[in-house]
């Protein structure tokens, strides 16, 4: 199984290229199609919504090793870069990590942050949490 991260915006953005080298690579990794309409459906309330991979999903939890936790840390920061220079003051973004084939599961937590405005390491994020950034 993999842990795999989605974002859930109110506009669309561009998908990466397949041969970038970024921490984040925006675009179809782990999920199919049924597993993309299952998250929108079941925990998002965008219309547009992809799949995020850094190779793993962002798990930032007392639960995940302290490697995990630290590169989910880098790949937090880096996503929050991105998706901010796609959204306007007074939008937001919306991210969710959890293991493939797991997307209709009940939502274990929702947490609300400022875009870039937030201290990294006094946050929890493990998975199944709807977390959402505000520009």
């Amino acid at each position: 199984m993999s842990l795999a991260g989605y974002i859930g915006c109110n506009i669309e953005i561009p998908l990466s290229d397949e041969d970038s080298n970024d921490l984040i690579f925006i675009g179809n990794c782990f999920s199919s199609k049924y597993e993309r309409q299952n998250v929108k459906k079941y925990q998002f309330t965008t219309p547009y919504v992809y799949e995020v991979s850094s190779d793993w999903g962002i798990e930032i939890s007392e639960y995940a090793n302290t490697s995990t936790s630290a590169e989910s840390k880098k790949k937090l920061i880096r996503l929050c870069e991105i998706m901010g220079s796609y959204l306007r003051k007074g939008d937001f973004f919306e991210h969710y990590t959890c293991w493939v084939g797991e997307e209709e599961d009940k939502r274990e937590g929702e947490l609300t942050l400022q875009l870039n405005n937030f201290d990294i390491d006094q946050i929890e994020m493990p998975e199944k949490t709807l977390v959402r950034f505000e520009k």
